[in-house]
């Protein structure tokens, strides 16, 4: 079907039909595709051009954190835009000064510098490249549940089944054991857990091994919360072994889990961090890599042999001070603290009324359904890296509905914008209530 001329307006069918045609879609096979058209959106709804409104309870890729359409972050944008649109990152500008301040004040502890990125997976390149040239090491240890990004060395840092088709990657990665394993309802004690780490940098050997790299709570592959005393345990056997602490809070910070950043909550300082997504609430793109001020002090007298011609990219820098001030004035982090636990509530009650549902978790507004065939034997509803009959039902129970929830594997995801209200959270839990029944038969036969 022909695209319209200038000045009419598209129907879905022929963006769907001008969007496939003519572009690429990620993760997919491209004939299978059938994509929502989105013409507008605003607060925590998504509107197609015909009106019909989609209640967007995953933030999108969990990065629209302050919600859709807020005019002071477009307003920021114009401004910037009409004033200076691009310099290359060797000159120095205000907007530049401006943020770098703001992003001192409030990550952890002594981390008061940040080196600007395209996005998360630029940023963990990045990280990567500040780890090797800071310490000499090459070796690079990563977790196998979890998603660093699709560049190059950040999806070898991946290990899940994203990574395989892009093999081989980086020299040097290796793995370490995770606090979740798939298929399992709880995490491993953390004993164990670290137990685990600490034998891979015996056998590899500590001064071989620039950096640990984690997730500090894993995104796509679950949600997964690390039991109180692992993050800390990590923390030290860094310091131990004079090993480098990166946290990735690409999708965890900016007030997901009701603080700035989730480190946060277990009062830990990493040596590196990445951040991306909420940093501009996705409103532009822009990525960093925060660190520790005797990591910034090295590269005084040292070059770093890393840059990218958008690094610090005026536009994307007001967007991002716009979007933090956002999450000032309306108190949008005490908001998901807040929220925390009415959504736990709803879990809760989710499970308590389907038992489809074997697990759920949430901190903040970062939340996770886990849907079974049995619960004892613990039975996931999906195989793994797979999908199922009831999970594509459920998805298309979504679609029909008016909701937009992230379903991978065997879970429904329940990352909405911080804005949201009680009622507008009740409202997402409502259809998503109703989509388990589809689930729940599964397990009643």
């Amino acid at each position: 079907m022909g695209v319209e001329t200038a000045g009419t307006r598209m129907t879905s069918e022929q963006i769907v039909a001008a969007n496939r045609a003519h572009t690429f879609f990620s993760w997919s096979v491209q004939g299978q595709l059938d994509p929502v058209a989105i013409d507008r959106a605003e607060g925590v709804y998504l509107y197609t051009p015909e009106g019909k409104r989609i209640l967007d309870f995953n933030s999108q890729l969990m990065s629209v954190n302050i919600g859709h359409g807020d005019m002071r972050v477009v307003n920021a944008i114009t401004e910037q835009a009409t004033k200076l649109q691009y310099v290359q990152p060797a000159f120095a500008t205000e907007i530049r000064g401006r943020l770098g301040a703001k992003l001192a004040e409030i990550l952890p502890g002594d981390m008061d510098k940040v080196f600007f990125t395209l996005g998360g997976a630029e940023a963990v390149e990045n990280a990567i490249k500040f780890a090797r040239h800071l310490t000499g090491r090459h070796k690079i240890l990563s977790r196998y549940r979890a998603y660093h990004g699709a560049t190059f060395g950040a999806m070898t840092l991946t290990g899940d089944p994203r990574r395989w088709a892009n093999e081989p990657g980086l020299v040097g990665v290796v793995r370490y054991p995770d606090t979740h394993r798939w298929g399992e309802a709880e995490p491993r004690p953390v004993a164990e857990s670290l137990q685990g780490l600490e034998d891979v940098i015996r056998y590899e050997g500590a001064h071989t091994i620039a950096a640990i790299f984690l997730e500090t709570i894993v995104g796509t592959n679950g949600i997964l919360i690390p039991p109180d005393g692992y993050i800390k345990g990590v923390r030290e056997i860094c310091d131990r072994n004079g090993i480098l602490m990166v946290c990735d809070e690409v999708m965890a910070g900016f007030g997901r889990t009701g603080r700035w950043f989730a480190v946060d909550h277990w009062d830990v300082v990493p040596d590196l961090m990445t951040m991306a997504k909420g940093l501009t609430s996705s409103y532009l793109p822009l990525g960093a890599v925060a660190m520790r001020h005797h990591i910034a002090e090295a590269f005084e007298t040292r070059m770093f042999y890393g840059g990218l011609t958008y690094s610090s990219h005026p536009v994307s820098l007001a967007a991002a001070l716009a979007t933090i001030s956002v999450y000032e004035e309306d108190d949008l982090i005490g908001n998901a603290a807040r929220l925390g636990p009415v959504m736990t509530a709803h879990h809760e009650r989710l499970a308590a009324r389907h038992p489809s549902v074997g697990a759920h978790r949430n901190l903040g507004l970062f939340g996770i359904l886990d849907l079974v065939r049995s619960r004892d034997p613990w039975t996931p509803m999906t195989s793994f890296n797979a999908t199922s009959d009831e999970m594509k039902a459920i998805g298309k129970f979504f679609r029909e509905n008016g909701l937009y929830a992230f379903t991978p594997n065997n879970s429904i995801h329940t990352n909405p914008p911080l804005c949201i209200t009680e009622a507008q959270l009740a409202d997402g839990f409502e259809i998503i209530d109703r989509a388990l029944d589809i689930a729940d038969q599964a397990v009643l036969g």
